[in-house]
């Protein structure tokens, strides 16, 4: 099968298992595992911040993110389809007693006058805005790149009304590559980030969580408290440390591929091609002549998998599983379903 539902299906290559197996090990509740503190501070380097913390998930990283920077009863804004309040089962509200208010879905088209309109301070009968949330590259947003001067205006206005900002950065690193643009610099506009190892970097499990020092250390209490202390975590953190060091450069191969794909694709009125910039291409099939169930159905039989988020719209994504052979047969299974 070729298996374009998410990047997070990657299997471990032969070279990142040789570097689980000789990882060297310790307790790291203890704070003992030498190849968790190394990738703590690599993480922490790259993005120019004091500390970084190894967290078992993408989801508990974001969410201690969130509780850093909003005490309970306080509100975090962010986009309608941001990953914090789409795909976390509520738990900004049900572990961090968060309140989120949304702006309308823009994908990567944020517009930070609309943020700035919306902020709350605190006063009577008002939930107080504590932070603002954004996702780069943004999953719901095809895979969608935030640009640096809007980040950059983001962060003077928070930093003017004495706000919070995290960055979802599960996929950054595509942003990194698609835009050429440093991960110090996207570090230094954020109080928090979020990154994630399991996606197109293609470990099996973790993500860091990355701050000042002093947030670090309530950090560890907060995953601590949510279940994420691990104990000889060497073995994920060895193949976190192996993707950044062999798999982060080749993402642009499956940008490649993925605008390979919106291209054939484009014909058939399903995908903007020059809107896809990194791995993932949105399929919008509301003047398609098949809707999601059926061409979910039909791929499945020729040996594709996509992934169907709602009666007319899916969306494909490449990654180090699928290469240019795979690519190609994806072409040829979904333009032929598309074409009848």
């Amino acid at each position: 099968m070729i298996d374009l539902r998410s990047d997070t299906v990657t299997r471990p290559t032969a070279g990142m298992r040789a570097a689980i197996a000789a990882a060297e090990v310790g307790d790291d509740v203890y704070g003992e595992d030498p190849t968790v503190n190394a990738l703590q501070r690599r993480v922490a380097a790259m993005f120019g911040h004091e500390a970084a913390l190894f967290t078992p998930t993408g989801s508990m990283a974001n969410q201690i993110c969130l509780q850093l920077l909003c005490p309970p009863g306080s509100e975090l804004l962010c986009d309608a389809d941001a990953h914090v309040v789409t795909y976390e089962v509520a738990a900004a509200a049900a572990i961090g007693g968060i309140s989120t208010r949304t702006w309308p879905a823009c994908g990567a088209e944020v517009d930070p006058a609309t943020v700035a309109a919306m902020v709350r301070p605190a006063g009577y009968n008002a939930v107080a805005t504590r932070a603002v949330a954004v996702e780069q590259t943004h999953n719901r947003g095809g895979g969608g790149v935030i640009a640096l001067p809007v980040l950059r205006e983001l962060r003077e206005l928070t930093a003017a009304a004495g706000l919070g900002l995290h960055c979802d950065g599960a996929r950054i690193w595509h942003a990194h590559v698609a835009d050429g643009v440093p991960l110090a610099t996207y570090g230094a506009l954020f109080d928090t980030v979020s990154v994630c190892l399991s996606k197109g970097l293609g470990a099996p499990a973790g993500s860091v969580v990355v701050s000042s020092a002093a947030n670090i250390e309530r950090a560890a209490v907060l995953r601590k408290r949510m279940g994420g202390g691990m104990r000889q975590a060497g073995v994920l953190a060895a193949a976190g440390d192996y993707a950044l060091t062999h798999h982060l450069d080749r993402l642009a191969d499956d940008h490649a591929r993925a605008y390979r794909l919106a291209q054939a694709l484009a014909p058939y009125g399903v995908v903007d091609a020059d809107r896809v910039r990194t791995n993932l291409v949105p399929l919008d099939l509301m003047k398609s002549t098949v809707d999601g169930a059926a061409l979910s159905a039909a791929a499945r039989e020729g040996g594709v998998l996509v992934s169907i988020l709602g009666p007319h719209s899916g969306r494909l994504v490449t990654h180090h599983d699928v290469d240019d052979a795979g690519a190609d047969r994806a072409i040829e299974v979904l333009t032929g379903i598309l074409a009848r």
